[in-house]
């Protein structure tokens, strides 16, 4: 049986999202032709785009699911792999791995998963998500310089076109400098993926210091 693996948001590549259909249309076809239909959500998933997985957006269901990062709750390094028991090719047992099936790393992704349910933030994900990306477009209306703002939830990017004098790079410093920490992926693209607990306060803070920064380079 062969795979189709993809990232359902494209994270490194500087939140790149994919067309309205596109994860349908991709479950589609792997289940036409039996295809492993296989979501890498490593840095999309648990809430970072509004939704538990990103593929949600669609309500689709892919054979495996991919997790890592976020399930850690920022304690500990876990990564795990979700399938349905159709799909396993392994049994208990027949895979070795130093330190798979880790008790504590367990336990607090556990922990790390109830977190974000009980605290709904998915949620809050979702809403400060909208607030975000709305600051951005106004300021993407200010600066021809800015080529492109878009997001998810509290997964969005700030494209700049090559062409200005400062790059990416160069505004990410500037943030630094004014308070807040950014970092420049592909493309002259500056990745936001704030914390799924940071508060509206905080979160307004920081769309405060993004516009004083586009300022000081416009």
């Amino acid at each position: 049986m062969c795979g189709f693996l993809f990232e359902p948001i494209q994270g490194e590549a500087g939140i790149k999202i994919p067309p309205d259909g596109y994860y349908t249309e991709v479950s589609a076809l792997c289940k036409k032709h039996n295809v492993l239909c296989i979501a890498d959500e490593v840095q999309s998933g648990l809430g970072r785009t509004g939704y538990m997985l990103a593929v949600q957006y669609e309500n689709i269901r892919p054979d495996v699911v991919i997790l890592g990062k976020a399930l850690g709750g920022g304690f500990l390094p876990i990564s795990c792999v979700l399938s349905d028991h159709a799909h396993m090719v392994f049994e208990p047992g027949t895979h070795g791995s130093t330190y798979g099936g880790n008790p504590l790393a367990s336990a607090v992704g556990i922990e790390a998963l109830e977190v974000i349910r009980r605290e709904k933030l998915c949620v809050e994900s979702l809403h400060l998500g909208k607030i975000l990306l709305s600051a951005l477009q106004e300021e993407q209306k200010k600066y021809p310089f800015v080529k492109e703002v878009r997001g998810r939830g509290l997964f969005t990017a700030i494209e700049l076109d090559p062409k200005h004098h400062k790059s990416a790079w160069d505004l990410c410093i500037i943030f630094k400098e004014n308070g807040l920490l950014a970092k420049p992926t592909h493309e002259n693209i500056i990745r936001l993926a704030p914390p799924l607990t940071i508060g509206e306060a905080h979160l307004q803070e920081c769309i405060k210091i993004i516009r004083k920064s586009l300022k000081q380079i416009e």
